[in-house]
């Protein structure tokens, strides 16, 4: 490309697939991370408590962390799709906050606090991806 080029570089499909793939994996988490917040927030009991357990909160007050996490995924997401950048670094952000909350709540839902975690970590995987993201 010259300096007299104006043509904007082509963007890899890589880094589309990327973008598309880390959209659709943040929306899924959003959704998970909602119902499971719905489950807190609605009955107390469907979370067993493990006893002594340095981090303890009421299951009602981590059903309104995750849910207001999912909410923020999911608006994170929607950014994706419409390909807007400060949702690539929104999307980085969330995912860390959202592998943070999961990891508190590993007592109380270890496997899919633990397949939570695996999902965010691979979100921030992709959105770092060269190319994925064109200011």
């Amino acid at each position: 490309m010259t300096q007299y080029d104006t043509r904007e570089p082509e963007v890899s499909g890589w880094a589309v697939g990327g973008l598309t793939f880390a959209a659709t994996i943040l929306l899924l988490v959003g959704i998970f991370e909602i119902i499971a917040a719905l489950a807190a927030i609605f009955d107390d009991d469907f979370y067993v408590i493990t006893a002594n357990y340095a981090f303890d909160l009421d299951t009602t007050a981590w059903g309104w962390v995750h849910l207001i996490i999912g909410i923020l995924v999911v608006l994170v997401a929607w950014g994706l799709y419409t390909a807007r950048a400060w949702a690539a670094v929104a999307g980085i952000v969330i995912a860390v906050l959202s592998a943070i909350a999961n990891f508190f709540f590993i007592p109380y839902y270890p496997f899919w606090s633990i397949l939570m975690i695996a999902l965010a970590v691979w979100v921030i995987w992709s959105l770092t991806r060269p190319g994925v993201v064109r200011a």
